[in-house]
């Protein structure tokens, strides 16, 4: 049995509410912690949106200090605490519960220093992903990592997700583009890790904590690289007869020696519901999409994109259009940006799901799509980070439905299990959080998931920073280490559905 198994509801704690939120006052403003019912509700979920719970208390420490204080004075009293950053995660990662006191770090939204001759920006954890590049682009510099939801979604979120984007391809996740950090450990201790340098001396703690999920440690402070604007970039919008060209032609790029800027594959139903929503002119005839992206000089940028659009006719692209300006290929990535807000003329609910795949797999993993698409009677709409495999169906359903959410569940979990079993993850970059905990054994034996909860042990040994997230409930694990999501149900059953 895993001692990271969802934890019981303290009780005998919740009874100590009006204690806790006194010791809290000697720490933080009284303004900064809420305990009202009322007040706690818009905290209940995240962007993932099936599950709901209140926390015990949230609270919202405006510097390093505090955040060490209230840390230390839960680990004391053995309270549980839940990191929450700007609460876009999909995986359920920030979702608060019963008895914890949930860390919102909002107030944490500066930009503490922008160093161009280290090509570095120093930013709290608050801050928007966005806002980065916004900060810098007068002067030519940019912050490369770019998930859909970057107008929203905090740098501090993106470090503990190791968030990616549609330009991940070229340039990395997170991972590759953080330089530092401070954090703290759940017993109160502030580290600094990494700085303004590009490697630093010890173990890679830095590496260790960029998709932590809130695990590990609190993060309070970001130093992310700078790139420079390219001098030059275009995109192509190429439409596919089928599927399997799409697939074939992304392949083909890749092999060729070409990594573009970013390279999106989207299905039929998906190019509709953008272009609805956009306007971007998107082939509305085509069954499969691209967007193919170069940037560099302007000479080979030009001849990336003969290249490129060569490829696609011999794959039998049935469409291809290539930006004329900068206004056009914006537009052209305004649909994909907006894919998942889309999704919301086609169904009432939509669940994202987020796996990663070989690139030779991406036609077999969408024929396996469609059949279960068929099998459990639920449309689904598709986009892919297509160069590096990361894939991303939308399963559409109705939440009012009785059993709606539960076949959704089962789906998911089978499109999940078929990329483990074509030689792919769970996750590209959303994280395992809630949604993907049940399946961690389909990729990892029990003995594996041990190593990693002792490291987990190692900087929280009562687990009490986010428990009950990325680790199964492993009542039996075979040496294969199968554990099954039962009767398609996350195994949280303090957390009800909406």
């Amino acid at each position: 049995m895993s001692n990271l198994a969802m934890p019981k509801v303290d009780r005998k704690l919740m009874a100590k509410k009006s204690d806790i939120v006194a010791n809290l006052k000697k720490i933080l403003k009284k303004e900064n912690i809420l305990d009202h019912e009322d007040q706690l509700r818009p905290f209940e979920t995240d962007a993932l949106s099936a599950y709901k719970k209140k926390p015990l208390i949230v609270v919202f420490p405006e510097n390093t200090i505090q955040v060490s204080k209230v840390l230390e004075f839960c680990n004391r009293e053995r309270i549980k605490v839940v990191p929450r950053g700007a609460g876009t995660g999909l995986s359920g990662g920030s979702l608060p519960l019963e008895d914890s006191i949930l860390l919102c770090l909002t107030k944490f939204n500066k930009i503490i220093d922008i160093d161009y001759k280290n090509r570095c920006v120093v930013a709290q954890p608050g801050v928007t992903n966005l806002s980065i590049t916004k900060a810098v682009e007068h002067k030519g510099f940019y912050y490369a990592p770019d998930p859909s939801s970057q107008i929203a979604c905090s740098i501090g979120g993106n470090v503990a997700e190791n968030s990616g984007g549609v330009h991940s391809l070229k340039y990395g996740t997170t991972t590759n583009n953080i330089l530092g950090a401070e954090v703290v450990f759940m017993d109160g201790t502030i580290c600094k890790l990494g700085g303004k340098t590009y490697d630093s001396e010890g173990y890679d703690l830095l590496g260790l904590i960029t998709g932590s999920e809130g695990l590990l440690c609190v993060i309070t402070e970001v130093t992310v690289k700078l790139l420079r604007k390219p001098q030059t970039v275009k995109a192509a919008l190429i439409g596919f007869p089928t599927i399997e060209d799409g697939g074939k032609c992304v392949s083909e790029i890749i092999a060729k020696g070409i990594i573009p800027a970013g390279m999106e594959m989207m299905d039929k139903s998906l190019i509709i519901a953008t272009d609805n929503f956009v306007k971007a002119g998107y082939p509305r005839d085509a069954e499969s999409m691209l967007i193919v992206e170069l940037d560099g000089t302007e000479t080979e940028v030009d001849d990336l994109i003969k290249i490129v659009s060569e490829i696609a006719k011999k794959n039998n692209s049935s469409s291809i259009k290539i930006s004329k300006n900068e206004k056009q290929r914006l537009k052209f990535w305004a649909g994909r940006k907006a894919a998942f807000p889309a999704c919301g003329d086609m169904a009432p609910d939509y669940y994202c799901m987020d796996g990663t795949i070989p690139r030779g797999k991406l036609a077999d993993v969408l024929k396996e799509i469609t059949r279960l698409s068929k099998k459990y009677n639920l449309p689904v709409a598709n986009a892919f980070h297509a160069g590096d495999g990361n894939l991303h169906p939308l399963i559409m359903y109705d939440a009012n439905e009785k059993s709606s959410l539960e076949k959704t569940e089962k789906f998911g979990a089978d499109i999940l299990k078929y990329c483990v079993k074509v030689g792919g993850v769970l996750t590209g970059e959303h994280g395992v959080g809630v949604e993907k905990r049940e399946l961690m054994c389909e990729m990892f034996n029990n003995r594996d998931i041990q190593q990693q909860i002792k490291i987990k042990k190692a900087l929280d040994a009562s687990s009490l920073l986010n428990p009950g997230k990325v680790y199964p409930i492993l009542r039996k694990c075979a040496e294969e280490g199968r554990v099954h999501v039962h009767r398609g149900k996350t195994k949280f059953p303090d957390i009800p559905r909406f």
